[in-house]
């Protein structure tokens, strides 16, 4: 950016285990802007769900939790209803109605507002599926980062290790490639690279390296 003082946003868009939100946080470090983990949102959402054994095809019951529903970041936190779930939100049972629940229109509805509502307001570097297709598609910067399967997996099934959850590599693996499918095969706003993104293999490099990419695509300005 030639202005240091002018508003951007940075768009990240990627499968699951991709390092989306951990690289996002770096970037938002290093620029001085707010990191939104959209992510976090729908995992929140999908959380609240399956502890209230919410019947997804009720929609005048899941209209109901949305409205009473609030869900922010602080200080790296995600709360939700002002409870910091951050743990909670991370399990494989988390990520699976996270998928779910972002299929769900009244869901989208609720946190896109949300989200443009946070770009509009100050530079902020956010990143989830369909961020650059659909969120902030006027965003600056679009990034889209990918990576095998197998490394995204493994990546998950040792953040899942550090953290003393049990889990297998190979349950990892069929989670990864499941919420893959759910994720680019959704009617509503699929997973898919924006025309005007830069791709990121990020297979076999480390998040330093990855960061640095994206700070010297938006420091030039690309």
């Amino acid at each position: 950016m030639n202005n240091t003082n002018e508003k951007f946003n940075i768009a990240i868009d990627g499968p699951s285990g991709a390092g989306k939100s951990t690289i996002a946080k770096e970037v938002a470090k290093i620029l001085s802007i707010d990191y939104i983990d959209t992510g976090a949102m729908y995992r929140a959402i999908g959380y609240k769900l399956g502890q209230n054994q919410v019947d997804l095809t009720d929609k005048n019951a899941l209209r109901q939790l949305l409205e009473e529903t609030e869900v922010d970041f602080e200080k790296g936190d995600t709360l939700l209803d002002g409870e910091v779930v951050n743990d909670k939100i991370r399990t494989p049972e988390a990520s699976k109605m996270a998928s779910v629940c972002s299929a769900l229109p009244e869901v989208r509805t609720k946190l896109v507002a949300l989200q443009r509502k946070m770009a509009q307001k100050k530079s902020v570097v956010m990143d989830g599926r369909d961020i650059g297709t659909n969120v902030l598609p006027e965003a600056e910067f679009k990034i889209f980062l990918t990576a095998s399967s197998e490394e995204r997996a493994e990546r998950r099934f040792k953040e899942l290790q550090e953290k003393g959850q049990q889990s297998t590599f190979q349950q990892v693996l069929e989670d990864i490639e499941q919420r893959d499918y759910h994720d680019t095969t959704r009617k509503l706003n699929p997973l898919r690279k924006a025309k005007d993104a830069v791709e990121l293999d990020t297979t076999g490099m480390s998040i330093s390296e990855v960061t640095r990419k994206i700070i010297d695509l938006v420091r030039c300005g690309r």
